[in-house]
């Protein structure tokens, strides 16, 4: 089923003409018919609509001029129907700050009193009058508000996209660091494997069968990891599970990071220590990604023969250090990335890194602190 579209909105400028049109002619015409009224009072009639051009300028010096005229009108002959004085009061409502209104509302009202009293109009006429300019006074305070819900959902609205785009960009950025991690992490190990493979290929056949299984079962993970992210990156909804087969990585998958670092070749020895508080994904991802990067760093720069990781999470601060007795290479080397995606990762989570070469001048120490809710 089709809906109609709807209708655009004309221009301010061509209603006001539209209305100050009207309303001058519904004024100056009983001043004509059936006998023309004096000169002055068919200009107090004029004086009474046209002003209405420029009733969002000016509505206040608008309202004013249109009741003054309206007024002078009502001592020659009643009645007359104040619509240009209405049409004021509604846009005054409409249009003008809270404390114009405040000071206007009672002006209104003594002014519509003594319009009605120095002619000495009956009390009936007084009912009427008085409640059309309540109600004119009524209709502009429900337009305005209308348009400050309007204005108010306007910019909700706004601020929800920019925070759908923030969002975007972090999950752009924190893919981007993903699979630099996982790439650098699987390449270093594999290309490192299969150089021990091959140096042993002649003279130890069952060790270099190894290396390349190693290198086998390092490219799969690789292959998981990646589909996950990429997973991550077609789905609409955020909140969605994740895929069977490719879990999160976290501090309950850094044993089997250890196990294929070993592979490579470096000893690597892993303490963890139990928490009072539950670590959160984002948190545990980043812990995750920093041995991740520090412990492919030690592989490819600082030919350390032996790495040491310690987690521990005590007074609501996850602690995550990784150690190694090799030459004292910063991570990633000359010109790499390494330590400022791990600075970005620990700074997303509102922690600290330190990293730097290790009291004595042998190996490098990263030092990550990540606070927990």
């Amino acid at each position: 089923m089709r809906f109609a579209r709807s209708l655009p909105t004309p221009p301010a400028g061509l209603v006001d003409a539209v209305l100050a049109g009207a309303v001058t002619v519904a004024t100056v015409a009983p001043t004509l018919m059936p006998t023309p009224a004096p000169w002055w009072v068919v200009l107090s009639a004029v004086a009474s609509g046209v002003p209405l051009l420029w009733r969002r300028r000016a509505p206040v010096p608008v309202s004013v001029v249109s009741g003054l005229a309206m007024t002078a009108m009502v001592l020659w002959e009643k009645p007359f129907l104040p619509w240009g004085p209405l049409l004021g009061v509604y846009t005054v409502a409409e249009l003008s700050g809270t404390t114009v209104r405040l000071l206007a509302a009672p002006v209104v009202g003594i002014a519509v009193y003594v319009s009605l009293a120095v002619p000495h109009e009956e009390s009936e006429v007084y009912r009427m009058v008085g409640t059309a300019f309540v109600a004119a006074w009524a209709l502009g305070a429900g337009a305005r508000a209308r348009a400050a819900r309007l204005a108010e959902r306007a910019e909700r609205g706004r601020r929800v996209e920019l925070e759908r785009a923030a969002a975007a960009a972090l999950e752009r950025t924190r893919i981007a660091r993903d699979v630099h991690d996982v790439v650098t992490h699987s390449v270093g190990l594999m290309v490192v494997q299969a150089e021990a493979g091959s140096a042993v290929l002649g003279s130890d056949p069952r060790q270099a069968q190894a290396a390349l299984d190693a290198v086998a079962d390092t490219g799969r993970t690789a292959l998981v990891q990646l589909r996950g992210l990429l997973d991550t990156l077609r789905r609409d909804d955020r909140h969605d599970a994740d895929p069977p087969g490719h879990p999160p990585p976290g501090l309950d998958t850094l044993p089997g990071l250890i196990d294929r670092t070993r592979r490579a070749g470096l000893e690597v020895t892993l303490e963890t220590g139990d928490g009072p508080h539950p670590v959160p994904r984002e948190t545990a991802v980043a812990a995750y990604r920093i041995v991740q990067e520090a412990l492919t760093n030690v592989i490819r720069h600082a030919r350390a023969r032996h790495a040491h990781v310690a987690v521990t999470c005590a007074d609501d601060l996850l602690t995550v250090t990784v150690t190694d007795d090799g030459a004292g290479a910063g991570p990633g080397g000359p010109g790499g990335h390494g330590l400022a995606g791990m600075r970005e990762r620990v700074a997303a989570c509102g922690g600290t890194l330190r990293a730097g070469t290790a009291p004595g001048g042998t190996g490098f120490v990263v030092h990550a602190e990540l606070p927990l809710p």
